[in-house]
Parts: structure tokens; C-alpha cells; sequence
């Protein structure tokens, strides 16, 4: 890395915390998806717009995402879709960008 790279400030946009997603992640233990969807649910505060998680099994990724709620997002149905000892999961609310998914 160049001096000049190491030493680039990037413009403060604001000086406080933001609360505006929430992201989690899970492993080591079997179906980590539903430890997640249970962590995401803790978590819909930070963000009802969107929920998703990707879980992991055999080097695989599965992902379940989609607009709204994390009960109206996930059910038994579509954790049972996503195994694997490893899982993330966010919900989010939309501060840049769009709010498509």
C-alpha cells in the first residue's frame, strides 16, 4: 500500500452511531439458520424494510431474502431450505440506495 493510500481520509458524514441494519452471523452449530432467524428477529429494530440469510452446508450457500418483516419474510418452510452449520442474516432499512432487494 502506497503512503499516500494509507494515509487517505474519507469524509465524515455524520459523528454519531447509526441504527439503521442489523447483521449477524452463527456457526458451529446445526442449523444455524434457525439460531439466526431467531437473532434477526431480536434485531428487527434496526431494520423492518428487508430481511435475508445465507446458510452454508458442504461448501454450498443457500439464500432466502425478501421485502418486509422477519416473520413475514421466513417460516418453518423456507429455514428448513437453508442447512449448514454456518449462517448470516441481516434486516435492513434503506438509508442509501434504493429499497429494492
Amino acid at each position: 500500500m502506497s503512503e499516500e493510500a494509507a494515509h487517505t481520509l474519507l469524509p465524515v458524514v455524520e459523528d454519531k452511531p447509526r441504527e439503521e441494519c442489523g447483521v449477524v452471523g452463527v456457526s458451529g452449530i446445526e442449523n444455524a439458520s434457525e439460531l439466526a432467524f431467531l437473532a434477526l428477529y431480536a434485531l428487527q429494530h434496526r431494520g423492518q424494510e428487508s430481511a435475508g440469510i445465507c446458510a452454508v452446508e458442504d461448501g454450498r450457500a443457500r439464500i432466502h431474502k425478501g421485502p418486509g418483516l422477519v416473520s413475514d419474510v421466513f417460516g418453518s418452510a423456507e429455514l428448513a431450505k437453508l442447512p449448514g452449520r454456518a449462517a448470516l442474516g441481516h434486516v435492513r432499512y434503506s438509508t442509501a440506495g434504493g429499497n429494492r432487494i
